[in-house]
């Protein structure tokens, strides 16, 4: 009698990410081809312990509601963590469920300060908190001459959180911010106010790819603002969506992005691995997809596979990543067991290549 032996069991991890609109979908391609990436990776060198790792996807498509939903799927079906979300009203809402149900959650790179109304044990985040890149920005503002900033809005608790930490920046350094409802004013109304309120620089706290690119369009198009600057700290124009849109007229618009000057060997050759992937030049949200299954990968090796171990090892971690080694710690006003050394550049495309980033600050 031939005894057949069964495969191992897999490694379950759950995935979130925007794969459809209204989601950021070229974000969530971006961060499930680094997810993607570092699994194979895992599985090539023996996988857990000689168990193969997988990931159960799901997609949030930009909805908090089936975030959570989610997130409760994916517990009942045994995942040891979830991982993932670029948009932050979505991660917040997965990150209280999975506070909830007790289920470790890795955020890759949502960056609302605010992740849980309370501090969690359960909940780990890659990216930084919008407090402090947003306030890198607010130092390229002010380095680069702008104190009179306008910034176009829309309803949301993750726009409404940057305009705050914008103004708390500025003022005390003389500078001002106005808000623009970009939902009641067309764009060549922006335009009007801009020269109204005397604004050298206006910042999009929008969505894309509207009514983001019909404002560029009018600012660049209006003689009177020829010297305003455009800036999308969110990072809209981190991708190649936004170039094919706008052409030229989406260069010198500077973003934020979480990437260190210059990539060390992994860096390098993740991102090589990345381009041959996704035939295009990775963005810093599919480096962050890889550096959180690395994480979670050195935490299932060490401490298992219990949900309450992995949580317990957040403290503990201590992974080199693609863009440094990765540490967390208790961060002043942040809820979640942050890395707190994510590199933090303010980069924008260049006029004569607008395919070329160019670095313009760095924090």
């Amino acid at each position: 009698m031939i005894t057949q032996v069964r495969p191992p069991q897999p490694v379950t991890i759950g995935a979130l990410a925007p794969l459809t609109r209204p989601g950021w979908v070229e974000a969530g391609r971006h961060l499930l081809a680094g997810l993607e990436l570092a699994v194979g990776e895992v599985n090539d060198g023996g996988g857990i312990g000689g168990r193969p790792l997988e990931l159960m996807v799901r997609d949030t498509a930009a909805d908090p509601r089936r975030a959570a939903a989610a997130v409760d799927e994916l517990a009942q079906l045994g995942v040891a963590a979830v991982a993932g979300e670029y948009h932050s009203v979505v991660a917040r809402a997965a990150a209280a469920r999975a506070d909830a149900l007790g289920l470790p959650f890795l955020c890759s790179s949502a960056v609302l300060d605010a992740l849980t109304e309370e501090p969690t044990e359960w909940v780990a985040r890659l990216s930084p908190p919008q407090s402090h890149g947003w306030r890198v920005y607010t130092d390229f503002l002010l380095d680069a001459g702008h104190s009179r900033i306008a910034v176009a809005t829309e309803p949301s608790v993750y726009w409404a959180s940057g305009v705050r930490i914008l103004r708390d920046h500025l003022t005390p350094r003389g500078g001002t911010v106005v808000e623009l409802d970009a939902r009641a004013l067309t764009p060549a109304a922006v335009c009007d106010a801009l020269v109204d309120h005397r604004a050298t620089a206006l910042l999009l706290l929008v969505g894309l790819p509207e009514p983001a690119v019909s404002i560029v369009r009018s600012v660049r198009r209006d003689q009177r603002l020829t010297e305003t600057m455009i800036g999308a700290p969110a990072g809209q124009p981190e991708f190649a969506e936004w170039a094919t849109l706008l052409g030229g007229d989406g260069a010198a618009i500077p973003f934020l992005r979480y990437l260190p000057g210059r990539l060390g060997p992994l860096g390098a050759r993740v991102g090589t691995a990345l381009r041959e992937r996704l035939s295009e030049e990775p963005s810093f949200v599919a480096f962050e997809g890889y550096d959180t299954i690395t994480v979670l990968a050195d935490v299932l090796r060490s401490h298992g596979t219990d949900r309450a171990r992995i949580a317990a090892s957040w403290p503990h971690v201590a992974v080199e990543g693609t863009r440094g080694q990765i540490r967390f710690s208790r961060t002043p006003g942040i809820s979640v067991w942050q890395w707190a050394r994510t590199p933090v550049q303010v980069v924008d495309r260049d006029p004569a290549e607008p395919s070329r980033l160019r670095i313009r600050h760095a924090g």
